[in-house]
């Protein structure tokens, strides 16, 4: 190409607007993307600090994850309801980027520590008032029992894999093998405090293709020490509401269960995963699945995956907040 011939060509290409930065000059897009981490903000509740994502402005609508995971789990769901309001997804006490307890041991993480900190929380961070709570597993539990408080401050509730326990049912039997037989014995510590078992078996295995490397290294992260800093994720099974107890959290879940069939004030979405697991569509669950749909001013959405189910069909349940939360008065 002559010399003329290529100043022609390099001015028409600006003109057209496609020529790209030169050569070893970083474009803005190139930037590399802050971390799911390093995006947290920071409160300080009874002394320990509080990890929580935010992102746009308005009414709350809070996120609130289990076990064993953090507010990573919604970090592709939020997206679709950040023009709606404040979005809030918190790490519970002793998850994710929040601090870890002192004197860590059998029992220091059960369901009201969690209640309590995250409440604390709320009023830290001014979740006060037309809060919407999306919430799953353990954080079904937090999320239902501050509206149970006082519905009036609630908006609405999104719930998928919720821990319920009827009042008016006979507790589940204990567990008599498999993981959770496990977690609830003495062997319990060694599987998980050691082994990690909760996250490495039941939380990425269970997702396998559905997690990228980096989703795995960021679940991992909280819990990569082994000993008392992977104590929640033991905990959290224990405290389920089985025959052989514990009685003051089966009392706790009970009560807001009770409490979320009775209401009929307060919108209610429940995004059903397809199988599913706490929620499943398997023939022991069908008198729990026929009590949930009684529910009163209630929705219901279906969407494919099975306990985390915001890791395989993050969208499908976005698509479905924001045009459930668009309706909310």
């Amino acid at each position: 190409m002559s010399e003329l011939t290529r100043r022609r060509f390099l001015q028409a290409s600006i003109a057209a607007g496609v020529t790209g930065p030169l050569i070893g000059t970083p474009s803005p897009a190139s930037a590399q993307e802050p971390s799911w981490s390093e995006q947290k903000r920071y409160a300080t509740v009874r002394g320990r600090r509080m990890a929580y994502y935010e992102v746009g402005q308005g009414d709350p609508i809070v996120f609130l994850h289990g076990n064993p995971t953090s507010s990573y789990l919604w970090r592709n769901v939020i997206p679709h309801v950040q023009h709606l309001g404040r979005c809030v997804a918190p790490d519970m006490i002793g998850m994710g980027d929040s601090d870890r307890l002192p004197n860590s041991g059998p029992g220091v993480y059960d369901f009201a520590t969690h209640r309590d900190y995250l409440f604390d929380l709320f009023r830290t961070i001014g979740v006060d008032e037309r809060a919407v709570f999306v919430i799953h597993d353990w954080g079904s539990g937090v999320g239902l029992a501050w509206a149970e408080q006082d519905p009036g401050r609630v908006r609405g509730i999104a719930y998928m894999e919720p821990i319920l326990r009827p009042p008016e049912f006979p507790l589940p039997a204990e567990p008599t093998g498999g993981l959770f037989a496990t977690f609830r014995s003495p062997a319990g510590e060694p599987a998980v405090l050691e082994r990690n078992i909760f996250v490495e078996q039941i939380l990425i295995g269970g997702l396998d293709l559905y997690l990228s490397e980096t989703d795995k290294a960021e679940y991992r992260r909280p819990f990569l020490q082994p000993g008392e800093g992977r104590r929640p994720t033991l905990t959290w099974p224990r405290e389920l509401p089985f025959s052989g107890g514990p009685a003051d959290t089966t009392a706790l879940v009970q009560s807001y269960t009770g409490w979320l069939a009775s209401d009929s004030a307060v919108p209610k979405l429940w995004v059903r995963a397809n199988p599913g697991a706490l929620l499943s569509t398997s023939p022991q669950n069908a008198p729990l699945i026929e009590y949930v749909r009684g529910f009163s001013n209630q929705e219901e959405v279906t969407v494919f995956g099975s306990h985390y189910v915001q890791e395989i069909s993050p969208h499908a349940i976005g698509r479905a907040l924001s045009r459930w939360i668009s309706r909310l008065g």
